[in-house]
């Protein structure tokens, strides 16, 4: 384990594309997507080999909290930071960031996400450890993820020129992001093997990521001056109620990584899946040899001429000359969509959301 070296752990956020399972009550981190680990508790085990306990934040919502405890006793209870409500990305990063720097202005902060599936954990591990010697000379490191197809759904990072090698790693300097491009775009970005996906997670050392939000947010960095005396206090939550009521929505993206200098870029193929809609999660799922994937409590299932389908369902499920088709079943909603469209589901819970739907929500 590397000392001052620290995880923080975004676990806020709804997963909307994994709707009807992901729900406000319950959403796809605290759900059993991949095996019989909820997605949190996927992504705290797998820090194990290099972040002591104490050495992990978590940042998520009042109403997770007490499962996320409840399924990591190992993890102190003045690690978890309740925000009072979504902020975006960019606040929920900046209160973990300066919890980390009060407690140890020295750390260096990997920032993960909760959602993720990683299949290659070793490489991951090794991965993290590159970064962290790179961003001991500054930079604020993204790790890339080499990209397997012409994605248009994630952002890409270009690739300049090489830093340096670490653990079978090569750094190299960034040149731009490029968020979601269009298919042309991406099919000429993936050809040229300089780009690669932007997974989301950075590390860099906290007094680099503080002297980012004084210099990029100086709004957000002011709040958090307000707030930092009141951590590790009973004065906290009520300092941050008052605080997050003036804090401004925005992601980490925008905020800082798209316009900051010293970047650097790590590519890496660790079996990364962002698990961002059911088509991903189909992906990740071995098939049987006509391409189908099941899921669910119940192994009955009667499955007639069909093709790379995947079904979610706890009861018996019939399906007659499909392909390509997309089945979750749950207690009160049915969904059943074309395996591309599978990104659309969002659109779905707008629509729920606008006319006021809220019992499916």
């Amino acid at each position: 384990m590397i000392d001052n070296y620290y995880a923080l752990i975004l676990a806020g956020g709804g997963g909307t594309r994994l709707w009807p399972m992901s729900r406000k009550a319950k959403p796809k981190q605290l759900l059993k997507l991949i095996d019989d680990r909820t997605m949190f508790k996927l992504s705290v085990d797998r820090l194990a080999p290099i972040f002591p306990p104490e050495r992990i934040i978590i940042v998520t919502g009042s109403q997770y909290v007490e499962q996320m405890q409840a399924e990591t006793p190992q993890i102190p209870a003045e690690n978890f930071i309740v925000e009072p409500f979504g902020r975006d990305s960019g606040p929920a990063a900046a209160l973990g960031i300066a919890m980390i720097y009060k407690r140890n202005p020295n750390a260096t902060i990997a920032q993960l996400t909760v959602d993720h599936y990683i299949g290659k954990e070793k490489d991951f591990i090794h991965l993290l450890d590159a970064a962290y010697q790179v961003a001991q000379d500054g930079y604020i490191v993204t790790l890339g993820i080499s990209p397997s197809h012409p994605a248009t759904g994630y952002g890409y990072i270009r690739q300049g020129d090489e830093i340096r090698q670490i653990n079978g790693f090569t750094a190299y300097h960034t040149r731009g992001f490029t968020e979601k491009p269009s298919l042309v775009a991406a099919t000429s970005f993936v050809a040229s093997g300089q780009y690669s996906w932007n997974s989301g997670m950075f590390i860099w050392k906290a007094d680099r990521a503080m002297e980012e939000f004084e210099h990029q947010q100086p709004e957000i960095f002011s709040l958090l001056k307000e707030l930092m005396p009141s951590m590790d206090t009973p004065a906290f939550n009520e300092t941050l109620v008052s605080v997050w009521d003036r804090m401004k929505s925005i992601s980490i993206d925008y905020a800082i990584m798209e316009t900051a200098k010293q970047m650097a870029v790590i590519p890496a193929d660790i079996g990364w899946n962002d698990v961002g809609s059911w088509a991903s999660l189909y992906d990740i799922h071995p098939a049987d040899k006509f391409g189908n994937v099941f899921k669910g409590k119940s192994p009955e299932r009667v499955i007639l001429d069909t093709e790379k389908t995947l079904v979610y369902s706890d009861r018996l499920t019939v399906t007659i000359g499909v392909e390509d088709i997309i089945i979750v079943d749950t207690d009160d909603v049915l969904l059943i969509c074309h395996r591309e469209r599978a990104q659309d589901v969002r659109d779905v819970v707008n629509h729920l959301r606008s006319i006021k739907r809220d019992e499916y929500l």
